[in-house]
């Protein structure tokens, strides 16, 4: 079985890939939408739904062990069995064991896999270290992109309630300042109205609003959730960035849909934005490094229906990976209890992880055995004499519990408990014993258990219940105290654990009266006594939950760690009811596990921050923040610099080096917040230098960043002087490699006839796809040397050489591209014309056509005003009639 959030991983690995291969290029926004949604909630949901054994393409799990998740043991427990078994471990038999005179037989070498319980702590496997330090890391990635989603979040709330703003219906336009992306979040709209024309502004504004409406920010806060948990994978930074990008197709087409929106003044007005300062993540962005993706998408012809199979091709993709990856249902009652109970055990201490294998089979109930006599205990080790299903399993018994122990010769001798009785044929030379055992079930213990309503239990779990000792006197102590009917899993994993009556008390006494079995379990591994819960309790949590109790000691807090933090006088970050500033158990655990100590928060306070709270100091020791880190950006000149841009700047890896080559290179102060955009997107000192060693010497730190952004370079920029374009500005640099502007382009229109074209209209005329084969395409309709604006008019109208010609064939052949514009912005066809000549009006002007398409006076209008009896050849009348009384029948 993959692990949970690889399986995650990999759902939204195929879901990307399908969408990119089949959905990414259609115009069925809104749908894609859904689908990307949908197929996002769907890979953490598919996982944990069980397939059908008839339809799973992967083994069941076999219904005599239980191993589903490990249940994890504190390394003090002890006398409780070691259980190591093989299953099948290969065809290449094994020399059996010998023994010499005086020396006890040792098991020839195989390889097991250990399911143990031990007194000391084990060596742990290089591969189980390297595991729990993913673990941990991955974890950490967790917190920390947690917790820099949730500062997004605080950041824009804070933003929009504490700087002016305008109501506008539902929508709250806040006013920024400075050069920051237009965005919106929730029902807010952060703009600087004085860097936009009231034009770009009121399409700003319209965008924006088109985002709130269709509630786009949830899209984007479940993209971001899904980061979160997956942000080790790629493809799900990938699977983000599509979201983002669909949602704003989708919201390009809503605002072209508004009558008073122009496609071509729309896409002017998004390369007047295209690359300002970078905006939270969060947010949906006006402004976008897709720009052209977002133009061509514009421009796109609309998807045919008959292109809807490719949807529908996903629920059989789906339901095959279900197959192929999802567990089979289970075999039985007894290993989805075990599972369930395996599961509490998840979040403790991973370094000692036995499994207890609930169901021994027939051929592990006999075999050979190996033992040594240390005081008044005997460890034993029992093996199977199978080589094809080597098993081994230690277990320490008290020397009384043995009828006699044969020395110097081979005898009988048993150890009798309640679920069976064990007998022994073998002999001890002075501590050392070996020899064959054979193991006799007591099936009235078993009949005993079910009368007890002990659920589960199978043949051969007898085994089982000997080894850890389980008894009806165990069974009748849990009653008492309130476990009743409890799973077979549950009253091993108590009994293996030594789950006594004096523990259970402990608990009682503590105020904890109604704790599960689980939790008594996980309570007892992970070591908590009345001690811990005294200590925890005086250390001023009195009313600690448990399973707070198992955060703490889980994570190692102690009362000397509490008293740590309350010394260090930090603020939680969150007010209490009463008006307190408690520090919450889950405030210390936070801490703990990010490892900060209260030498580290000292530290932090000396340097500039006393009144920081604990989650700005989990913020700052997950990004690696450290006391001589703010001394280095101090010595750089940056002094009390918000929490919050302090992390930003080491999440970036910003680095005094970093700042001190910029202000080598003449950028000096340059805002934090700058300086983060700047180092995020990969400007490094020789980029600023190439810029500069090719003439452009005042490049504002937010133009560096627009620049990078869209890929633009010195040399993007010496390809055009050639062709006459010298000393670029930096901002239209970004505008022409934003929509695909090269030398060879311009070179194109230059062999066309088209020369000294502004920058702004090649910008333009790129943006709407528009080519020399385009212009010439327009040749045969007899147009030729169309003016660059008239190029760029008939490509934003959709005008085409058919649309011309499809005049001309009616008799229209001295139209000029102007008037051309007029009559598709009105949606006039020949079709509407050739509908009057079939009344009676064969002669029709330009004029008349534009008039009567305005006014809406068509063939079925003007018959019907000649049934009431108004007739006349003159057209305009019924132009005049339809403004003056409308549709009016009663006139």
């Amino acid at each position: 079985m993959i692990p949970y959030i690889l399986h995650v991983a990999l759902l939204i690995t195929v879901c990307l890939l399908f969408y990119k291969l089949l959905l990414q290029k259609e115009t069925f926004y809104r749908l894609n939408r859904i689908i990307l949604v949908f197929c996002l909630a769907l890979s953490f949901i598919l996982p944990l739904i069980p397939v059908p054994q008839q339809w799973a393409l992967r083994a069941p799990a076999k219904p005599t062990e239980v191993q589903d998740q490990p249940i994890v043991v504190s390394p003090q427990i002890a006398d409780v069995p070691q259980i190591n078994t093989v299953t099948n471990p290969g065809k290449t038999k094994q020399a059996p064991a010998t023994a010499t005179p005086g020396t006890p037989a040792k098991p020839a070498p195989a390889a097991t896999i250990q399911h143990t319980v031990q007194t000391i702590t084990p060596s742990v496997p290089v591969i189980q270290t390297v595991f729990k330090w993913l673990f941990y890391l991955y974890w950490i990635g967790v917190a920390a992109f947690g917790l820099n989603l949730l500062l997004q979040v605080v950041v824009l709330l804070f933003q929009a309630y504490t700087k002016p703003a305008i109501i506008d219906g539902k929508f709250r336009i806040v006013e920024l300042t400075g050069d920051k992306a237009p965005c919106s979040f929730g029902n807010n709209i952060f703009i600087n109205p004085e860097k936009y024309d009231w034009e770009t502004y009121s399409q700003i504004l319209l965008h924006e609003k088109v985002h709130i409406e269709q509630r786009h920010s949830f899209d984007i806060l479940f993209a971001e959730l899904m980061l979160v948990l997956q942000w080790f994978n790629p493809f799900a930074w990938l699977y983000r960035k599509e979201v983002e990008n669909n949602l704003e197709f989708l919201t390009d087409d809503a605002v072209l849909g508004h009558e008073e929106v122009e496609k071509s003044t729309y896409q002017m007005s998004l390369l007047k934005v295209s690359a300002p300062h970078l905006s939270l993540g969060i947010t949906t962005n006006y402004n976008q490094s897709l720009l052209k993706r977002r133009i061509m998408m514009m421009n796109a012809k609309r998807s045919n229906l008959h292109i809807m199979w490719k949807y529908f091709f996903l629920v059989p993709l789906l339901g095959i990976l279900a197959c192929a990856l999802n567990s089979p249902a289970a075999y039985s009652e007894s290993t989805a209890d075990a599972s369930a109970n395996a599961k509490a055990f998840v979040k403790m201490n991973p370094v000692v992880k036995p499994k207890f294998n609930f169901n021994f089979k027939d051929d592990q109930t006999e075999g050979s055995w190996f033992a040594n006599i240390k005081n008044d205990k005997v460890r034993m080790e029992f093996k199977s004499e199978d080589d094809d299903h080597n098993w081994s399993s230690n277990s320490d018994f008290k020397l009384s519990e043995f009828s006699a122990i044969p020395r110097d010769k081979k005898a009988d001798f048993t150890i009798k408990r309640e679920a069976g009785t064990i007998l022994f044929n073998g002999k001890f030379d002075g501590n050392d014993g070996y020899g064959h055992y054979k193991f006799t079930a007591d099936h009235q213990f078993n009949a005993f258990l079910g009368e007890h309503g002990i659920t589960g239990v199978e043949e051969g779990d007898d085994f089982a219940f000997f080894m850890f000792n389980i008894n009806k006197a165990y069974v009748a102590m849990l009653e008492n105290n309130g476990y009743k009917g409890l799973s077979k899993s549950d009253l091993v994993s108590m009994g293996a654990l030594k789950v006594d009556d004096t523990y259970i008390r402990f608990w009682k006494e503590s105020g904890y009266n109604h704790l599960t079995a689980n939790e008594l379990v996980a309570g007892k591994a992970l070591g908590i006594t009345a001690e811990y819960v005294n200590e925890i309790r005086e250390a001023g949590y009195t009313h600690v939950t448990f399973e707070q109790l198992q955060s703490f000691k889980a994570t190692g807090v102690t009362a000397k760690y509490i008293a740590g933090l309350h010394g260090a006088n930090v603020k939680p970050g969150k007010k209490h009811d009463n008006g307190a500033d408690p520090m919450t158990a889950e405030d210390v655990v936070s801490v703990k596990a990010m490892n900060v100590a209260s030498t580290y928060i000292n530290a932090i306070q000396k340097a500039g921050y006393p009144d920081i709270t604990l989650n700005e100091l989990t913020s700052m020791k997950a990004v690696g923040v450290t006391p001589q880190y703010i001394d280095e950006l101090k010595l750089a000149g940056y002094i009390n610099v918000p929490i919050q841009q302090l992390v930003s700047l080491k999440s970036v890896g910003v680095t005094p080096e970093y700042v001190k080559s910029m202000v080598a290179l003449g950028y000096k102060n340059i805002p934090a917040e700058a300086l983060t955009s700047m180092k995020a997107v990969g400007i490094t000192p020789e980029f600023v230098a190439s810029f500069k060693n090719s003439g452009y010497t005042n490049i504002p730190a937010n133009g560096l960043v627009s620049l990078k952004s869209v890929g633009a370079t010195p040399e993007f920029a010496k390809g055009f002087a050639s062709l006459g374009y010298k000393n670029i500005p930096a901002h239209q640099l970004v505008s022409m490699k934003a929509v695909g502007v090269t030398p060879e382009y311009v070179q194109s229109l230059k062999a066309a006839g088209y020369d000294n074209i502004s920058v702004n209209d090649l910008v333009s005329l790129r943006s709407q796809g528009i080519t020399p084969d385009f212009a010439k395409s327009f040749e045969n309709a007899g147009y030729k040397n169309i003016p660059i604006h008239e190029l760029i008019t008939l490509k934003a109208m959709g005008i085409s050489p058919g649309y011309i010609k499809s005049f001309q064939d009616v008799g229209y052949k001295d139209i000029s591209i102007h008037e051309f514009s007029g009559l598709k912005a009105l949606g006039v066809t020949p079709d509407f014309i050739e509908s009057f000549k079939k009344i009676g009006y064969p002669n029709i002007s330009l004029n008349e056509v534009t008039s009567l398409k305005a006014t809406g006076v068509t063939p079925e209008y003007v018959n019907k005003m000649r049934e009431k009896g108004f007739k006349s050849q003159d057209l305009n009348k019924y132009i005049q009639l339809k403004n003056n009384f409308g549709d009016d029948d009663n006139k």
